[in-house]
C-alpha cells in the first residue's frame, strides 16, 4: 500500500509561510526598535534589542537563499 504523497504546492506553501514570518518578525523588531530607542536606550537594553535584529536578519536571508536553492534544484 503506498503512503499518500503532499503535492508539490502544499509542500513549498508549508516551507515558505515559516520564511515569510521570519520577515515579519525581522521588520516588526526593526520597527519596535525605531520608534522606542530612546526607552530601550534609557532602560539599557538597546544592545539586546540589536544584537536580536542582527541574529534575525542573517538567519532569515539565509534560509531563504537555501528555500530558492531547493526550488531551482527541483527537490521542492
Amino acid at each position: 500500500m503506498n503512503p499518500p504523497k503532499m503535492s508539490p504546492a502544499v509542500l513549498r506553501l508549508l516551507v515558505i509561510f515559516p520564511n515569510v514570518l521570519s520577515y515579519i518578525l525581522l521588520i516588526g523588531v526593526i520597527i519596535y526598535i525605531t520608534t522606542n530607542f530612546s526607552g530601550l536606550k534609557a532602560a539599557e537594553v538597546l544592545n539586546f534589542w540589536l544584537i536580536l535584529a542582527a541574529v534575525l536578519g542573517p538567519m532569515a536571508i539565509y534560509t531563504t537563499y537555501s528555500i530558492v536553492k531547493r526550488i531551482r534544484a527541483g527537490v521542492l
